[in-house]
């Protein structure tokens, strides 16, 4: 039954996408989680005080956290979906990554609480009763955490959610943990060494390990990440295939949710061409791109003279200048202001995050190489730095 249900929200969410269906994911999710977390800590709970035995007892007591990380999941979900106000004017989706990182948190807590409690139990053994009720208890157990870390996977890769992916590795990682359990307890019966507390220590530091790499995770989009190439190339694909725009610069991309995109991007177009006509084409691009994409585009437009063949020539020679210094720097807002003792060539120069020279170092090196080309020309240099470009080279103007 759950099954269907997840299929037909799949079908739903493939066909439209939108952010209500996107939170009724997450809702279900959450649900699911809390009650078959509850189902197992009532089991475990029960098996743990009737045999005696400390570590189903601690299993039961980490599932009653697990179904606690998926009422933060589910709150998370809820507020997420609150549409923008006064004060939240790009809404609440970022609520989302908030809760992955609560879930993080409680990930990394219960770790060193298992790794306290092993360490405590390997200073003080206490053999538990064996019984093999205990033994179909913590295999049905393994079962249905593995049924959870697939479910949380398939939705969460679905509708790409951080918060759900985190609680997928959180159910990888329970179901190491009862294995572990489990071993330890039929090793403990076979041999009479009580293995538990060991096999705590190895689940708990593989816990805290991914607890860790976890919160950097949901940190990153909440700090603000770069897109990924795919996105920004087919932005720019897009947008160069509306007549009369000639290149584009200056793309920025904020993300406050997984269907909450806005973008700001340069667009060059000729200056002789008619204000009337440019700005159709722009107000054309920015419609679309909220239509087709789900992004809020906004476009300054940038004219440029095409018609000067001299200040083109010269444009043409600075770039293969410039190509030499380093083929990832790339020149945009190209103009001239020709003079009768010296002409200024002014212009932006666009270098990556990891580029090994400062701004005055670079803004010096483009100057000496102009003056090489002609002493009377002066630079005006504006240095902007850009951490994600197009894969295709004739893009980047």
């Amino acid at each position: 039954m759950t099954n269907i249900l997840v299929r037909k929200l799949i079908k739903n969410y493939e066909n439209t996408g939108n952010s209500r269906v996107r939170e009724n994911y997450g809702k279900l999710a959450s649900i699911m989680g809390i009650a078959s977390n509850l189902l197992l800590f009532f089991i475990k709970i029960t098996i743990g005080l009737v045999f005696n035995s400390i570590s189903i007892t601690a299993d039961a007591v980490n599932n009653l956290s697990d179904s606690g990380s998926s009422l933060v999941t589910l709150l998370g979900f809820k507020l997420s979906g609150k549409p923008a106000d006064a004060d939240h004017p790009f809404g609440h989706q970022r609520m989302e990554y908030i809760s992955g990182l609560v879930v993080s948190f409680i990930i990394l807590f219960l770790g060193l609480q298992l790794i306290e409690s092993s360490f405590d139990k390997i200073l003080h053994p206490e053999l538990p009763q064996f019984s093999m009720i205990t033994v179909v208890v913590l295999i049905i157990a393994i079962l249905i955490k593995l049924w959870q870390c697939l479910f949380y996977r398939k939705i969460g890769k679905t509708i790409n959610s951080l918060t759900l992916m985190a609680t997928a590795i959180d159910s990888r990682n329970d179901i190491l943990a009862t294995s572990a359990v489990l071993v330890a307890t039929i090793i403990t019966y076979l041999t009479g060494f009580d293995l538990d507390g060991y096999m705590g220590v190895v689940v708990a530091i593989f816990i805290i390990i991914s607890g860790i790499n976890l919160v950097r995770e949901t940190i990153s989009p909440l700090l603000g990440t770069a897109p990924s190439n795919e996105l920004v190339d087919q932005i720019y694909e897009k947008i160069r295939s509306y007549e009369h725009i000639i290149g584009l610069h200056d793309l920025m991309i904020h993300s406050y949710g997984e269907t909450q995109t806005y973008a700001s991007v340069h667009c060059e177009v000729p200056a002789e061409l008619d204000c009337l006509i440019s700005h159709s084409v722009i107000d054309q691009i920015e419609r679309d791109f909220l239509k087709d994409l789900n992004i809020h585009l906004i476009i300054h437009l940038d004219p440029v003279i095409t018609n000067d063949e001299k200040t083109t020539a010269l444009k043409e020679q600075l770039e293969q200048t410039i190509a030499g210094l380093s083929p990832e720097i790339h020149i945009h807002d190209f103009r001239v202001v020709w003079g009768y003792n010296h002409s200024n060539l002014i212009f932006d120069v666009v270098v990556p995050y990891d580029a090994p020279w400062s701004d005055e170092e670079l803004s010096m090196m483009i100057a000496n190489e102009i003056y090489k080309i002609n002493p009377t020309y002066h630079a005006v240099i504006t240095v902007d730095y850009n951490h994600y470009v197009p894969n295709q080279d004739e893009f980047c103007v």
